[in-house]
């Protein structure tokens, strides 16, 4: 019933600059949250960043001042905003949502398929 869809995701040089976006579909009643988490070959899945319906933010400690993570409440849809990309910064990219959809007692966790991003030379 629900689908979160990510694009922006591709190849980059250090340094260079990636948009991500992600929307979540479906009969949602309202997002608690909606951010990125990431995995790299051979690593465990780790969070990148998130924004709560009050619009608070929580960053990695290695995206910080890198990384901006906007969303739309409204639209269920929420961007990353990614400069001065370095190598270590790939992976594949997975959106995230905490929703309450229509009909449901409870709310749920939601992913995306991922979007991969490779920031090479």
């Amino acid at each position: 019933q629900v689908q979160l869809v990510e694009s922006g995701g591709g190849l980059v040089q250090p340094g260079g600059s990636l948009r991500l976006s992600c929307a979540a579909s479906g009969s949602i009643v309202s997002s608690r949250d909606m951010g990125w988490y990431r995995q790299a070959p051979g690593k465990q899945r780790e969070l990148v960043a998130t924004v709560t319906s009050a619009g608070t933010t929580n960053y990695a400690d290695s995206v910080k001042g890198r990384f901006t993570i906007s969303g739309d409440n409204a639209k269920n849809t929420v961007f990353l905003q990614m400069n001065s990309l370095k190598v270590d910064d790939t992976a594949v990219y997975y959106c995230t949502a905490l929703l309450d959809l229509s009909g449901s007692t409870y709310f749920s966790r939601y992913w995306g398929q991922g979007t991969q991003v490779t920031v090479s030379s």
